[in-house]
């Protein structure tokens, strides 16, 4: 007699198991633990097989069609899901095919498809280039992903996801003002699926026919300082009731002029003020060679008293809420917003605007283009040249640094007699 619902739930464990049956093969275990096993008998080749389909179990109401999914995943099926199974089961019985051997080969697959992730790949392409990155690099590839793409592909296998998936994450970041981040999710979104197919996870790269769905802005280059302006500066730091860490930290910005985050994660092992030199390695640089700053005797005589505040941390300018880290990339900006030289009605003077000035000056001066080009650590496009010179026009280097900040004192003395821009409250 084929079993219902109400029978099933009569059936009471005994001192030792027993069956009872339905049809077709398929039976109810009862242990004498009190569990109710589906199991389905079978024969391939003559030789009789058992296939352990689940546990019984009844429907809850209002369950979902996604809540029965989870449940029977979980190996619980109800009087009617065990009879479908069977019947399954029967069609590849008929071609040979253990019920076993099939739910391990989907076991297999569905794995292989969750390792297999978009967000799985991406993680596993961003291990591989990591070396050959920047820790802030690394971080804007890691923060832009988890922000703007994982939430929507991550979880899906790589293969399935299509232009469109990416078009419409594109789509959103460009709404909300971010074209940049936008070219550069595409950017990333390619280069992982180009990773993806070249280990066999993908067979096409969606990303790259999006090239050009993304208005491009208009680059804005960072707007350096004139000599009056430089004076200025010079003397609203003299003024600034802000941190001492951060003003010297300004100070040493236009004295170095090197990229802010080579500043702001500087430890002190990197600096010699007995030779006068800061040696940044080459994982911290953005071009990953090392580069040497000779540092003038004002920037030594600025790091001497840095050392009476943080030379007992790592850092130079370690953050005051966590010494543990850096000093965060707003803390100059929102200086120069203080002191009036950015931020709403300013000039709109940046901390990385410390380059621009020094290179458009040094120029100006006649100081020769290489070397100058040099101490700034651009790109050297003689990759065999590059890994000879970070040490390459040292002497010339050292007597620019030096003319530099002689010429910074002297164009702050000149504006000594010129009401400074005023400040904002601290």
């Amino acid at each position: 007699m084929a079993l219902t619902d109400a029978s099933i739930r009569n059936k009471k464990p005994a001192e030792k198991q027993y069956k009872v049956s339905d049809a077709g093969g398929l039976y109810l275990l009862v242990k004498p633990s009190g569990a109710k096993l589906w199991r389905l008998k079978y024969r391939i080749d003559g030789k009789e097989n058992v296939f352990a389909i689940g546990e019984y179990c009844e429907a809850p109401r209002a369950e979902t069609a996604a809540d029965a999914a989870n449940r029977k995943a979980s190996g619980r099926y109800t009087l009617a899901e065990a009879r479908q199974e069977r019947e399954r089961c029967k069609g590849l019985i008929k071609h040979g095919i253990h019920p076993a051997h099939n739910r391990k080969a989907d076991a297999a697959k569905r794995s292989a498809e969750n390792a297999n992730t978009f967000e799985a790949v991406a993680r596993e392409w961003i291990a591989k280039k990591t070396p050959g990155w920047t820790a802030y690099y690394l971080r804007q590839v890691e923060r832009g992903l988890e922000a703007d793409v994982f939430p929507y592909i991550g979880s899906l296998p790589i293969r399935n996801v299509t232009a469109a998936h990416l078009l419409e994450i594109l789509g959103r970041v460009e709404g909300r003002g971010a074209e940049t981040v936008a070219l550069l999710v595409r950017q990333w979104a390619s280069a992982i699926f180009r990773y993806a197919v070249a280990t066999l996870r993908a067979d096409t790269d969606p990303a790259s026919a999006l090239k050009g769905a993304i208005h491009r802005p208009k680059i804005e280059h960072h707007k350096p300082l004139s000599r009056d302006q430089v004076g200025d500066f010079v003397k609203a730091l003299d003024s600034y009731g802000g941190y001492r860490t951060t003003v010297i930290a300004l100070r040493l910005m236009l004295l170095t002029f090197v990229r802010t985050v080579e500043l702001r994660a500087a430890h002190w092992t990197e600096i010699d003020l007995d030779r006068a030199e800061w040696r940044i390695p080459a994982e911290r640089m953005k071009m990953r060679e090392p580069h040497i700053v000779p540092l003038s005797r004002q920037a030594v005589a600025l790091l001497t008293e840095l050392q009476t505040h943080t030379g007992g941390r790592s850092f130079l300018f370690p953050n005051y809420r966590n010494p543990q880290t850096c000093m965060t990339a707003t803390t100059l900006n929102r200086a120069l917003e203080r002191m009036g030289f950015n931020g709403k009605d300013s000039i709109g003077f940046s901390a990385h605007g410390f380059r621009a000035t020094a290179s458009t000056m040094l120029n100006e001066l006649g100081f020769r283009s290489e070397v100058i080009e040099r101490q700034l650590a651009h790109a050297e496009r003689n990759k065999v040249r590059a890994s000879y010179n970070q040490g390459e026009y040292m002497e010339e280097r050292r007597a620019m640094m030096q003319q530099w900040a002689d010429m910074t004192d002297e164009m702050a003395k000149a504006r000594s007699n010129v009401t400074p821009i005023k400040q904002a409250a601290a």
